[in-house]
């Protein structure tokens, strides 16, 4: 495959970059579906509502349709944290991205292009709360189009972020992924993040028992790297 590059983002990557954003968080509803079949209480809807509806009927037509909907209804609600998500991006930060991540000093937006096209993201902005002691930066909107995966995008892009941050004099790198993302988990641990620990998302996200890792990335000082 052609080679790429890593580089800053530009006006004219925009619709691309909403795609490729979209389409990657669209691939991890199966999963949240998934997991949301393996849980106790939702076995016992599945299996109990459609038995119980059989029995006061008398038809198992019923109880084979009352299934199938209620699977249907799963499966959006399943879907339904990440579409927000999605949504509300895609109405904030990166509905201009310009103005989000490159206005000023301290914030980056990077992109993987090949052959003119953009197949990896990755955003970065300050931690802006006055109790912390460090300087932290938060990496986020990690995404890879799945045709060029295994090539070692993410990682370059991640090496990008981290060396933006050594730069601009930032302590730590943060960020927060669902423990559903078992692929970004592992990369993460791969490059020496460590796990400092989980939170939900949103009500729905700990109903369905999907926590958010929190992960840091520490960076050393200007004194310790001269030592």
């Amino acid at each position: 495959m052609a080679p790429y590059h890593i580089r800053q983002y530009q006006e004219r990557d925009h619709k691309q970059v909403l795609d490729l954003f979209s389409r990657g968080m669209e691939e991890h509803i199966p999963a949240s579906f998934y997991h949301a079949l393996t849980l106790p209480r939702t076995f016992l809807l599945l299996l109990g509502i459609p038995i119980a509806l059989v029995l006061v009927s008398g038809s198992w037509l019923l109880g084979i349709m009352c299934a199938f909907f209620l699977l249907l209804l799963l499966w959006l609600l399943a879907g339904q944290p990440l579409k927000k998500f999605v949504a509300t991006c895609l109405h904030t930060d990166l509905g201009d991205i310009t103005k989000s991540y490159l206005s000023e000093l301290g914030s980056c937006f990077l992109v993987a292009e090949t052959e003119g096209q953009v197949v990896g993201m990755a955003a970065a902005l300050p931690v802006k709360d006055p109790s912390l002691k460090r300087k932290q930066l938060l990496l986020f909107h990690l995404s890879v189009s799945s045709q060029h995966r295994g090539r070692g995008i993410a990682k370059a892009l991640i090496r990008a972020v981290l060396q933006f941050a050594r730069t601009q004099g930032y302590s730590d790198v943060v960020l927060r992924t669902s423990v559903l993302m078992r692929d970004a988990v592992a990369l993460y641990e791969g490059m020496g993040f460590q796990k400092t620990g989980e939170s939900f998302f949103n009500t729905i996200a700990k109903i369905m028992t999907v926590p958010s890792i929190h992960f840091r990335y520490p960076l050393p000082t200007a004194q310790e790297r001269e030592l």
